[in-house]
């Protein structure tokens, strides 16, 4: 799985699967266009306005003119938690339930899939923090990503 997603190691618990209920408003601050660069790499994120109970994602990494990874998110509300249904570069869809959500941060988690097993995304001021994390050939693992905020292009 691609790019997306939260800095910080949060445990995993009873007390934070309380934390997780609540509607996809609390994640209007995922909302607009998020950008990294590192030399010639930039890595995009565009988020929609939580409309309908769901927001959805865009995201591509690209190197120069050449684009590496693109990926498609659905974050939706089912019952009390919130759902992450990625599709990235064209792979199966793979599915992820909140653990966390609030107005400032949002883990999601599904410990069946084989990397990452958790997804997730920590505002920081103007800055947005995201990471993977997992466990693969049984080493833990995690990927950290750092967003600015960026102008979302109009064409």
């Amino acid at each position: 799985m691609r790019h997306v997603i939260v800095a910080a190691i949060l445990a995993v618990g009873g007390a934070q699967a309380a934390d997780a209920s609540g509607g996809i408003d609390q994640l209007a601050w995922l909302q607009g266009c998020w950008q990294s660069v590192s030399g010639d790499r930039v890595v995009e994120e565009q988020w929609t306005s939580p409309r309908a109970g769901s927001m959805l994602e865009v995201g591509r990494t690209v190197r120069g003119n050449t684009l590496i990874e693109y990926e498609f998110v659905v974050v939706r509300e089912r019952g009390e938690r919130l759902v992450y249904l990625a599709q990235p570069s064209g792979q199966p869809s793979a599915e992820f339930v909140s653990i966390t959500a609030s107005p400032s941060e949002v883990v999601f988690e599904n410990a069946q899939h084989d990397f990452p097993q958790r997804v997730g995304y920590q505002r920081q001021g103007a800055a947005l923090a995201a990471w993977i994390e997992g466990t693969r050939d049984g080493q833990t693992r995690r990927i950290d990503f750092h967003y600015r905020r960026a102008a979302c292009p109009v064409d």
